[in-house]
């Protein structure tokens, strides 16, 4: 259920760019806006795990320097049928993990250094074993390009105010129609920014719900992973090196002491929702 509602909000994200685009642009608006939303998916594919990993500071670990976890991934990996990804350590207070990586050949776990601090060791399983449900699912790519397509519409709002801040009326004007043209535009910078982050707050949190139930599939067990979460829930909030736009990543959101905000805005499932369907397995 949770994949076909990915698939639902990933295809209105995308119908949504193109849209934007023909009001812009008229028929050619709409291919242009097609043919960046192409470049930009093409760019996340390749080069979207090296660009986090960077932001984040992540360093790689060998064998050598941490064989217990390194030997930990490897089995769990085995377990999940995918090649073992490669570990790296964030030195980031905050207690959190993500996932990366174009494809389960070329997957990436990083783990915070906070996360090592505040959890045990089946904990820590349990919140590897979810982030192997990302990436066997491939949801690392397919976040990757939902937010290249959410910055692409934010893009195509802000060449909108642009253009009407000079007298621009959209690409339809020469039709007739100039003062609807200018509603709909000014519709469109208001609702098109909200209706992407809506989408794509939607998207992660189905697929939260998807590594939840792989990540206890692949442990054994949803206990590791229910205690992990409700550590991490009840966390203070600290300082991290994640930011709002990679906040969908981890598996607690990290900036989420930072203010109240209805569900709908949430990057991840409310915990509790998250460990009622972890009970039910």
């Amino acid at each position: 259920m949770n994949t076909l509602k990915t698939g639902i909000l990933l295809s209105s994200l995308t119908l949504l760019f193109v849209a934007i685009g023909s009001l812009l642009g008229g028929s050619h608006g709409a291919i242009i806006a097609f043919a960046i939303a192409v470049v930009m998916n093409v760019g996340s594919y390749w080069f979207s795990d090296k660009i986090v990993l960077k932001m984040v500071h992540a360093q790689p670990v060998s064998r050598e320097e941490a064989p217990e976890m390194t030997e930990m991934i490897e089995r769990l990996a085995r377990r999940a049928g995918i090649p073992t990804p490669r570990l790296y350590l964030v030195p980031d207070p905050s207690p959190n993990a993500f996932a990366t990586g174009r494809n389960p050949a070329n997957g990436v776990v990083a783990i915070n250094q906070g996360l090592l601090d505040l959890l045990n060791r089946e904990e820590v399983e349990g919140v590897v074993a979810h982030e192997l449900g990302h990436i066997k699912h491939r949801d690392t790519l397919t976040m990757a390009v939902v937010a290249t397509i959410a910055g692409a519409i934010m893009m195509l709002v802000n060449i909108a105010q642009f253009g009407m801040m000079f007298g621009g009326h959209g690409g339809n004007d020469r039709e007739g129609g100039g003062g609807g043209n200018i509603l709909l535009l000014l519709v469109t910078i208001i609702v098109a920014p909200l209706a992407a982050t809506l989408i794509q707050m939607g998207i992660s949190r189905a697929r939260e719900f998807e590594a939840d139930r792989a990540g206890a599939e692949i442990a054994g067990s949803p206990q590791g992973l229910m205690n992990a979460l409700v550590k991490l829930h009840n966390a203070p909030p600290m300082e991290t090196l994640a930011t709002p736009s990679t906040a969908h990543m981890y598996i607690s959101n990290p900036l989420s002491g930072v203010g109240g905000v209805s569900k709908w805005f949430m990057t991840h499932p409310p915990v509790e929702e998250r460990l009622a369907a972890l009970r039910r397995l």
